[in-house]
């Protein structure tokens, strides 16, 4: 194996730079998270336009605010968000590949369009897996570019994994998500939904909820018209990815990646892992809506995505 050396130096840090690859499985047993990148899509195109395998680690980059400066030459790609990046102060091109020189200096600002964007290097960003992953989930101290969870901070360098291959990839516009736009969030129905009132469920399905302030890479609340549920108390049970709890005050909560490993209020459903991405993408006050698929509609939309990182 080529070992890894110094790719990008950490000229500002920005709020929250997390190193990503395809998250931690198996170890959900032991009370840990899965961590991973909350917009499965546009890490995935981050990785794929720069020539790199499913699963390897890219940059995870929320609100922006980010500088990097390079330490050698690199072929890179920024897809997902918007975050009027620049290299060397002209704006910089996302959803493609381009070369970088060393010392020039790569900078996110503020959000235009999405809420994260996704930064990857021909070769992949190297770092020690924890637990089987370097997947940066900084509530458990786990993963990341040191291996104890921690967000990117001023002076850190990012080790990268040499790679011969040439820039000019670019993402079809149809894999270009306007983050702006309507977003109908596919919902698998879960065990739970048959206790939720009638009016409740077409409220559920039939009405505009807005992605409220209180969201992070554990979950988002939405907030719209109050759910109502025939439970008051349940045994607390595992939870995946997706799964959308309606605590008492009936007002649902999405779990995301970095979500608790159980939880004891009842479920709606759970959101598909493409409709996570797309809600990971919504700043504050954006209204979505939720749509109930069946499970063969779902795992189609599912193998259709991956079958273009194959």
């Amino acid at each position: 194996m080529t070992p890894a050396k110094d790719g990008l130096r950490v000229a500002r840090a920005g709020p929250l730079a997390l190193l990503q690859d395809a998250g931690r499985f198996g170890v959900r047993r032991l009370g840990v998270t899965q961590g991973g990148p909350v917009d499965l899509h546009g890490w995935a195109w981050a990785n794929h336009l720069v020539g790199n395998a499913w699963g390897t680690p890219a940059l995870e980059v929320t609100f922006g605010g980010l500088e990097l400066v390079a330490e050698r030459d690199l072929v890179l790609a920024v897809a997902g968000a918007n975050l009027f990046a620049t290299l060397e102060g002209e704006p910089l091109a996302g959803w493609r590949s381009l070369s970088v020189k060393a010392g020039q200096r790569l900078a996110f600002g503020a959000p235009v369009n999405g809420l994260r964007a996704y930064l990857a290097v021909a070769g992949g960003f190297a770092a020690e897996p924890v637990l089987g992953s370097v997947a940066c989930v900084v509530r458990e101290g786990l993963g990341g570019h040191d291996g104890k969870g921690h967000r990117l901070a001023e002076g850190d360098t990012l080790q990268v994994t040499p790679c011969r291959t040439s820039a000019g990839s670019e993402a079809p516009r149809e894999a270009r998500v306007d983050y702006r736009g309507p977003a109908e969030l596919a919902l698998l129905p879960g065990a739970q939904i048959s206790e939720f009132s009638g009016a409740s469920l077409f409220r559920a399905f039939n009405a505009d909820w807005r992605v409220d302030d209180r969201a992070d890479r554990m979950g988002v609340r939405l907030t719209g018209p109050r759910l109502q549920c025939r439970m008051t108390s349940m045994i607390s049970e595992g939870i995946g990815l997706g799964a959308v709890q309606v605590p008492p005050d009936g007002q649902p909560i999405a779990l995301l990646n970095d979500r608790q490993t159980i939880g004891g209020y009842p479920r709606l459903g759970a959101l598909t892992p493409l409709a996570c991405s797309r809600l990971a993408q919504c700043l504050p006050g954006q209204e979505v809506r939720l749509k109930a698929v069946s499970t063969e509609q779902a795992l189609a939309a599912y193998r259709r995505f991956r079958a273009g990182f194959a």
